[in-house]
């Protein structure tokens, strides 16, 4: 249908982009253009073809997801950025959101849901996943805790390497993940998140994505700060 809106997926999991592409051409009102299962590589479709939604996925190799996304609002200023993940802590979602996305999928969401969504950002509406609506008024009903400026950034007393393996931590990436992007082993990975979580004082994930949110890390493609 030639006035279909465009999707561009982008999501490094083949068999994902291939479920997500049956289910949108289905649709009279939709069609995909494109597809990316990388960060560079959504870049460089969505600068091509400027598609109207981009289905972005958080967790890409290379680049991720949250890297990819200032850059999609600057080369792709008309697309609307529709998140589609895994990642149901708020903090993904707060940190999405301030960098521009549309809206926020959980990628257990069923077919009609993630329709509805790509519907709604074409509305120019904010869709947000409804457990992810109330964990995001939960947290903004929380007092704020002082920033304490004796303390600094913990993050700076870590290794080179203890960094690089919390930080792709912090962005939802397994062991196993970490230890092919890094060229290391997993029983190495797990020594540096160890260390490293140590050094930071805490226990969870999600108290390190929290502080990575915090002292701006996610943000950071270079290294160590």
């Amino acid at each position: 249908m030639s006035d279909a809106k465009r999707i561009l997926l982008a999501d490094d999991h083949a068999v994902l982009r291939s479920g997500l592409r049956l289910l949108i051409d289905n649709q009279p009102d939709l069609t995909v253009v494109g597809e990316a299962g990388n960060g560079a590589e959504t870049l460089e479709k969505a600068k091509t073809l400027q598609p109207d939604v981009i289905l972005l996925d958080l967790n890409m190799p290379g680049m991720d997801g949250l890297t990819a996304l200032p850059q999609l609002r600057q080369i792709a200023p008309e697309s609307h950025i529709l998140i589609l993940t895994m990642h149901d802590d708020v903090s993904y979602l707060q940190q999405a959101l301030r960098a521009g996305a549309s809206g926020y999928v959980l990628k257990n969401a069923v077919d009609t849901e993630l329709l509805m969504a790509i519907r709604a950002v074409l509305r120019g509406e904010k869709p947000v996943h409804p457990e992810m609506t109330q964990k995001l008024i939960e947290a903004m009903s929380e007092p704020a805790k002082p920033a304490d400026p004796q303390q600094g950034n913990p993050w700076k007393t870590l290794s080179e390497r203890e960094y690089d393996v919390l930080r792709l931590v912090a962005l939802g990436y397994t062991n196993a993940d970490i230890a092919a992007e890094l060229y290391l082993s997993v029983k190495t990975v797990e020594t540096y998140r160890a260390r490293g979580m140590e050094k930071l004082d805490l226990q969870t994930r999600a108290q390190l994505v929290r502080s990575a949110l915090a002292h701006a890390v996610l943000d950071d493609s270079s290294g160590k700060p």
